[in-house]
């Protein structure tokens, strides 16, 4: 098919926004849907009656919009349908290669195309990567129509993008794509002899497809990539078909079975996970968060930290064992890594979790903290003073201490708080590792 092109306002050729890619391109790129009709999952907004498809079918001007969503969910090629069914000349920038200076230039050009009567959507890739200066030159052209701002990021926006921005922009939010849907887009590029790998006759057993579908973790670029090289590293049989096994489908998937970004939210998610699963006593879903982290390749020191924390915050004198496992771990991860670290790290988790759980002493501490700093101005009572001068001893320090190895009774009658707070008791001593009723 020719690819059709128009001429830029600099001269240069401007690819349409659905453009036939080459033979030689990645599958994943080859099978980008060419319209909306193709377009698999999303149906939160795409359905009848939902947000984009509302957008589109209403015939108005399409709104400024920031598609978030984790990678391989259909964020540039939604992008690129919009522009086609709203009429607009489509503008694609990389944030990771592109500046101000780009940025300007884009919008130059959009301000001479608006003036021929046609509108520009201005695609940011990776928006999140724009530093301040960068997103709030946009905020004009933005502002008053010169082009129609749709930016793709799989960073949370409310972090990632100023404020100002955002108010401009309608953020959308894009879902993993489930495993049926995956299986969905792994089918159509089996049959499509023109830009799938029909041609290749592949053969793959239900289960293995069903398999690849649910590691690819939502992402159909994963999965469509795995699909590719597993059937380009299988020899065709004497049938001609390439019938990719277990072992082949494996290593084409590789790290991409888990859904995980070290520098990412996600990362905080799937820690967060691991932690409300261990203060649930849950060791199975512990273990499962754990690994997911260690398989995605989340630094072991980190883990073994959050561990101590867990330990110390929601066990305690609960069972002051648990401390000890934590911090044996976190030595034992440091001296020899991964992956052998795994199983200190797995034992630590799954006695973590089992371990009776308090957070008396928390709770101790804050009480404590609160009553500090209600009386940080309250003198330390003279006899809990050290009289190291004659001076400070003529003046009363340590006058009325009790040696407790000397005067047993001084541990029940010898008060050692500042005097507005004694009898004052945060936690209660029969009953350790668990709040006193009075406290």
């Amino acid at each position: 098919m020719a690819r059709h092109v128009t001429q830029s306002l600099f001269g240069e050729p401007e690819d349409e926004p659905i453009a036939e890619v080459g033979a030689d391109a990645p599958l994943a790129e080859r099978m980008r849907p060419r319209s909306l009709e193709e377009f698999v999952g999303q149906g939160h907004l795409l359905g009848q009656g939902r947000l984009i498809r509302k957008l589109v079918e209403g015939g108005g001007t399409l709104p400024s919009l920031i598609l978030w969503g984790p990678p391989g969910t259909g964020k540039t090629t939604l992008a690129r349908l919009l522009a086609v069914r709203s009429g607009t000349r489509f503008v694609p920038l990389s944030a990771v290669l592109s500046g101000v200076k780009e940025l300007r230039d884009a919008i130059a050009e959009a301000r001479e195309t608006k003036r021929r009567g046609r509108r520009t959507l201005l695609f940011i890739d990776e928006i999140h990567r724009f530093n301040k200066a960068q997103q709030d030159a946009l905020l004009p052209a933005v502002e008053d129509g010169t082009v129609t701002l749709i930016g793709a990021t799989t960073e949370n926006p409310s972090f990632e993008v100023n404020a100002a921005l955002l108010s401009r922009a309608r953020v959308v939010t894009l879902q993993p794509l489930s495993a049926e849907d995956i299986q969905e887009i792994l089918k159509r590029a089996m049959a499509d002899p023109e830009h799938g790998v029909a041609t290749l006759r592949p053969d793959l057993a239900e289960e293995s497809l069903a398999r690849l579908a649910t590691a690819s973790g939502g992402d159909a670029r994963v999965a469509l990539t795995a699909l590719e090289s597993s059937v380009l590293a299988t020899e065709p049989g004497e049938d001609g078909s390439r019938r990719v096994d277990q072992e082949t489908l494996i290593e084409a998937v590789g790290r991409a079975r888990y859904a995980y970004d070290k520098g990412g939210e996600e990362h905080y998610n799937l820690i967060s996970a691991m932690i409300k699963s261990l203060r649930n006593s849950d060791a199975n879903a512990a273990l499962y968060w754990l690994a997911r982290l260690i398989e995605g390749g989340a630094d072991p020191v980190f883990i073994a930290r959050r561990l101590c924390i867990l330990a110390s915050e929601d066990i305690g004198l609960a069972d002051p064992q648990a401390m000890v496992q934590a911090a044996s771990a976190a030595q034992i991860v440091q001296l020899i890594g991964l992956p052998e670290g795994l199983y200190p790290l797995s034992q630590a988790t799954v006695y973590l979790a089992l371990a009776p759980k308090s957070n008396a002493l928390k709770r101790a501490y804050f009480t404590a903290a609160e009553d500090a700093a209600a009386t940080a101005r309250e003198p330390v009572p003279l006899h809990l003073r050290n009289a190291v001068t004659g001076l400070m001893k003529s003046e009363g320090y340590g006058r009325g201490y009790r040696y407790v190895h000397d005067d047993p009774d001084a541990k029940g009658q010898m008060n050692c708080l500042p005097e507005s707070l004694a009898g004052s008791a945060y936690l209660d001593p029969d009953e350790p590792g668990r709040p006193s009723e009075t406290s």
